[in-house]
């Protein structure tokens, strides 16, 4: 997995290359990996006020956001052996992502205009993520709520599991879910994430 990476950063220590070269040589990899048709999943990370995100695409759109608590490596690891492994570092490919999660730190975009690859995430999972993908900016829902409306009151443990193995959180706003009591309950992110998310949305 991600061979063409590892290599140029053996080669840039055996050269001494400096990190703008390195830069460069990771683009024109990525560049001909492309047009060979050989780049299944694309990745970079940007930084944000949650920590470094790691973002991955495939053709069809956004397919991962991870945060820093889950192991970049191990993520990009899991997207070989789920997707393909022809994973490769092509930051250009997930300008647009960078830019609506920049937007959306800053305050300036309150929904994702992305294009999402839902590969990672099937049956009620699916669905419970596509109901949280709906909870408007600034407002929040319960487990609880959300299994009602997914017309099975008693699944609020597997609501929790949708959540907890949400593979685009922020994106798809997980941290909106909350306990009937109003606490918290758990995040993916950890527990700082969330109250980060909710404070930028100043709903709580």
């Amino acid at each position: 997995m991600n061979v063409p990476n590892a290599l140029s950063d053996q080669l840039a220590r055996s050269y001494d290359v400096d990190e703008d070269d390195l830069t460069r040589l990771r683009r024109r990899l990525a560049v001909t990996a492309a047009d060979a048709g050989v780049l299944d999943v694309a990745y970079r990370t940007v930084d944000s006020p949650v920590g470094m995100l790691l973002l991955a695409a495939t053709d069809a759109g956004l397919v991962r956001v991870a945060y820093a608590v889950e192991n970049h490596d191990n993520v990009l690891q899991a997207l070989a052996d789920r997707i393909s492994p022809r994973v490769l570092a092509a930051p250009e490919r997930l300008d647009l992502a960078a830019r609506e999660l920049d937007e959306y730190f800053s305050g300036r975009r309150h929904e994702f205009d992305l294009a999402l690859d839902w590969r990672l995430s099937a049956g009620f999972r699916r669905d419970i993520l596509g109901r949280i993908r709906g909870i408007g900016y600034g407002h929040t829902a319960t487990y609880a709520g959300l299994a009602r409306a997914a017309g099975n009151p008693k699944a609020v443990r597997a609501v929790g599991g949708a959540c907890a193995t949400n593979p685009l959180p922020v994106v798809v706003p997980c941290h909106r879910v909350l306990r009937t009591d109003g606490t918290l309950g758990g995040y993916i992110g950890g527990l700082d994430a969330k109250r980060t998310l909710l404070g930028l949305e100043a709903a709580v």
